[in-house]
């Protein structure tokens, strides 16, 4: 399996060199040569445990991985999570919740970076080097990294987060990381900023080149690989329980990587009838998807700070499919964007964008109305970003197959959200060690520069 670039400006590249590369030289995102179909496999696959399944679903993109390697590479992944299944589903009311937040840092971002960090790691100790890893986070990504690489060999992680941005846990989760190969840096500005930072610093080819930088972001292939496993696991156990022959699943998201795993999925054969995408204020991406323009706004600072972004790095990667793989259309559409803050696509015959999507937004008061409604009737505790999530899949009911709801992150992680919506605290171990940890971080201007000279003197 050879993977290319969006935009069309590179030559093919293995697995191997595609997860070691992370961002395309030419700016665009990589992607596969073509998506297996795996409809035949679906019954086998039913029968698999959650590390099996990843083991089948990511061997068909890794093969220059010998299989000896990549099972043990996926066993040790998953060994850090605390539940058997890893990524079960729990009825709750009318809908699956799909818990992603049984890894070390307790959001959904463990699943593919605990299987990234050590993939880096095996590719390193096959080739030599090292890697200089550089990432941006709005809340869950920068912890999942951090934990994913501490203490490893031949390797460095930069992590920018916006400055008062995130919450109070989410940020102690990363700067109480103090191995010394874990730098973290708290940016003057928003998400976006930082995204934007590492974008271009990812774009200079001979600075990126000379001092081996490497993604985490979900623009690494590896992050939406990894994710695809869950709606495969989760989609046969609603099936299964349900006798349903399809599922939808419902998706909070702010960089689109999330929700891409799912459209992936079902592009190679897994019966989802519908992807209902749920957005806080931040509504870059439900206003496409019912509207066809995608327009920068500002962005606006919410509960659910993970998705509290405008640029989604991912949505390239769906508008290359959305575009019938036509680099050259592709590239004038996101050239229009960098230009004017805005692209546009013509909706299709039913006056959508794409009939498998629909999108809603769910703001503030929704979401808080939300967590206390579900700690109420079903003595279950919504995190913000689930919430959003649930809120939007209630707007978007059917009859016909089961809702799969994304719970992205354990509650304990928001808690002034959780007090506010519910009146009391949830409480999770992990978090509360973290109270008195020792802490490190550096605080760095919103300046490409500025981040590229801290990177050279640290590295």
């Amino acid at each position: 399996m050879n993977y290319i670039s969006t935009r069309g400006g590179m030559a093919p590249i293995g697995f191997q060199d595609a997860i070691m590369t992370g961002l395309a030289p030419d700016g665009g995102l990589l992607l596969p040569e073509s998506l297996p179909n795996i409809e035949d496999k679906l019954g086998e696959w039913a029968k698999l445990s959650y590390t099996e399944l990843a083991f089948e679903v990511i061997r068909l993109f890794a093969t220059d991985v010998p299989d000896g390697d990549l099972k043990k590479l996926i066993d040790d992944s998953y060994a850090t999570f605390n539940h058997p299944e890893v990524a079960p589903s729990v009825e709750v009311g009318d809908f699956q919740i799909l818990e992603l937040f049984h890894g070390p840092t307790l959001a959904f971002k463990d699943v593919a970076l605990q299987f990234l960090g050590n993939l880096f790691g095996y590719i390193l100790e096959q080739r030599g080097g090292r890697l200089n890893i550089l990432g941006a986070t709005s809340g869950d990504t920068g912890s999942a990294a951090i934990h994913g690489v501490r203490g490893k060999p031949n390797i460095n992680i930069f992590i920018m987060h916006p400055e008062g941005r995130t919450s109070p846990l989410q940020e102690k989760q990363m700067t109480s990381v103090l191995d010394a190969n874990v730098f973290n840096l708290a940016v003057d500005g928003s998400f976006d900023d930082c995204q934007n930072i590492m974008k271009t610093t990812f774009g200079d080819v001979a600075f990126k080149t000379e001092h081996a930088l490497g993604s985490v972001n979900s623009v690494n292939w590896a992050r939406v690989l990894a994710q695809t496993v869950y709606y495969f696991y989760s989609a046969f156990r609603a099936m299964e329980k349900t006798g349903a022959a399809s599922v939808r699943f419902s998706v909070p998201t702010g960089n689109f990587g999330d929700i891409l795993a799912g459209y992936l999925a079902q592009r190679m054969g897994l019966p989802i009838s519908k992807l209902i995408l749920a957005t806080n204020e931040n509504d870059i991406l439900s206003r496409f998807f019912n509207s066809g323009v995608y327009g920068k706004a500002a962005a606006v600072p919410t509960i659910s700070p993970s998705m509290d972004i405008q640029v989604a790095s991912n949505f390239e990667r769906y508008l290359y499919y959305k575009v019938g793989r036509d680099a050259d259309q592709l590239v004038g559409l996101m050239n229009d964007f960098s230009a004017k803050g805005a692209l546009s696509v013509e909706l299709n015959e039913n006056g959508v964008v794409d009939d498998l999507f629909v999108a809603g937004k769910g703001d503030t008061a929704a979401t808080l109305a939300t967590i206390k409604r579900y700690k109420d009737e079903h003595g279950y505790v919504l995190d913000p970003h689930t919430a959003v999530g649930v809120w939007v899949a209630e707007n978007f009911p059917s009859a016909d197959a089961p809702t799969i709801c994304l719970a992205t992150a354990h509650p304990a992680k928001f808690t002034q959200a959780i007090i506010d919506a519910t009146g009391e605290a949830v409480h999770h171990p992990t978090l509360d060690a973290l109270a008195d940890a020792e802490t490190r971080c550096d605080a760095i201007a919103n300046d490409v520069e500025l981040v590229k000279q801290y990177l050279v003197e640290h590295i």
